[in-house]
């Protein structure tokens, strides 16, 4: 049985599929694309597909990640250029591996966000930062199907500044990016909760509900502070039979 990882993203309107939504839609593309997939055991077999840490319903990704598991062997890229051809525009697949290692869900320990905020003068968004970053908690509320639950976000923010870009002005409007790295702790803490938080501490609110993209997810590297490719390993475990191969005719010679 061969596995193969998945990237994909959501974006434009399709960043408001739910993930329920998009297993729907993945199966369809396996179908078309005749994707020789394992199946579950049992009286509803359904194809082996294994989701990891989803995105929240309204916010675009370009880090989303899955596995399949498949009965014939097939190349990974052949077979990401015909799911991609399957799916709808937005929802894209933009690289694919097959498993070499273990644990991938285990890789994915934080999140880069982009938070862009129309209408919010960059200065006001840098000030509010500076103020989460310099608070010791920042508690924030959030419905639960058990009532509301208060939780301290701050303690999850590894990183949150103010970027500055021209291309993200499009107009002479007011307009503020945000860039944060969060780890993933439970409970989880997303970007309406930093927002909530800035909110909070700094008084900060968007007059327009901000546009929230995950650009990043992997396992958090605490020497660099950066978020890594959670696929890198299993290109490196690919890599690496190619090269002790490559030696040993190097030392036979």
């Amino acid at each position: 049985m061969q596995r193969i990882r998945l990237r994909y993203t959501k974006r434009g309107r399709l960043r408001f599929t739910s993930h329920r939504d998009f297993q729907r839609a993945f199966e369809r593309a396996l179908r078309r694309a005749e994707v020789p997939m394992a199946y579950s055991a049992g009286f509803t077999p359904h194809p082996k597909v294994s989701y990891a840490n989803a995105a929240p319903t309204g916010t675009g990704s370009e880090a989303e990640y899955l596995e399949i598991a498949l009965t014939e062997a097939r190349d990974p890229e052949k077979l990401r250029l015909l799911l991609d051809e399957s799916l709808p525009a937005g929802l894209d697949v933009v690289d694919a591996v097959e498993a070499r290692t273990s644990g991938l869900a285990d890789r994915l320990t934080a999140s880069v966000w982009e938070l862009r905020l129309d209408g919010v003068d960059p200065a006001e968004a840098e000030r509010a930062a500076q103020a989460f970053n310099t608070a010791e908690a920042v508690e924030v509320q959030r419905m639960t199907k058990n009532g509301v639950r208060t939780f301290d976000a701050r303690p999850a923010v590894v990183h949150l500044e103010t970027h500055s870009d021209p291309a993200d002005r499009p107009t002479d409007q007011p307009c503020a990016i945000l860039r944060l790295v969060v780890r993933h702790v439970t409970p989880a803490v997303r970007p309406d909760d930093v927002l909530s938080g800035l909110r909070a501490v700094a008084d900060l609110a968007p007059p327009v509900p901000a546009a929230v993209t995950r650009l990043a997810q992997g396992l958090f590297d605490e020497e660099t502070g950066t978020v890594t490719d959670p696929l890198a390993p299993d290109r490196e475990a690919a890599t690496a039979p190619m090269a002790d191969s490559a030696a040993a005719a190097k030392a036979s010679a």
